[in-house]
């Protein structure tokens, strides 16, 4: 792992500027302050076509994000509520980390996972939360403890569109900071581990 965490977000809609998008960006903004290189695929970065593992190629796009996930320290995921549960967009775009199932590290395996919810009201808020729980489990990722629902129905962000109200950033600061602490206590587990192994080897 690097010196300086990686954090990959992905999320939001397929058109750019939505509040799922602008949440991710808050949550980034946090870990780059605490010294996190980031990523964040949303907008016309997740707009992928329709997951088929059959199908060995993969568009440019996908090739990207796969090696963004790949290669991340942590990940952050926020999805609108579509209907009560995840989004299209971002489902298809969770469903291509099949592609890493061969890794050494499969899917998410070992890394915290940040989940943020958007949604017109609470109800949708929360089931689509527990979706995106159920989806990293499965994806052998770790979810962080604190996790963010938002209500788009009440007013999140100012005329500059940085969240405005405080119990949201306050939540959102929190998954950022325990992303953070797991990709560096994993990446200081896996320094040791390598150097208990090179040293008995020698």
């Amino acid at each position: 792992m690097n010196a300086r965490p990686r954090i990959v977000a992905l999320g939001g809609n397929a058109t750019a500027g939505g509040s799922a998008e602008r949440l991710l960006r808050h949550a980034l903004m946090r870990c780059e302050a605490q010294g996190a290189e980031t990523m964040l695929f949303a907008g016309e970065a997740i707009n992928l076509p329709m997951y088929a593992p059959h199908r060995s190629e993969r568009c440019t796009k996908a090739q990207a994000l796969m090696t963004a996930l790949r290669e991340a320290d942590g990940i952050i995921v926020a999805s609108p509520a579509y209907h009560g549960t995840v989004s299209g967009v971002v489902k298809n775009a969770l469903d291509y980390a099949q592609d890493l199932v061969s890794d050494a590290r499969p899917y998410f395996d070992g890394r915290a996972v940040g989940l943020i919810a958007v949604a017109g009201g609470w109800q949708a808020a929360g089931s689509t939360l527990a979706t995106l729980r159920s989806i990293t489990h499965a994806l052998r990722g770790w979810p962080t403890p604190m996790a963010v629902t938002a209500n788009s129905s009440q007013t999140l962000f100012d005329s500059d569109g940085l969240v405005f109200d405080p119990g949201i950033g306050q939540q959102l600061d929190i998954m950022s900071d325990q992303t953070m602490m797991f990709a560096r206590m994993t990446s200081q587990y896996d320094a040791r581990r390598t150097s208990g192994l090179c040293n008995s080897a020698a």
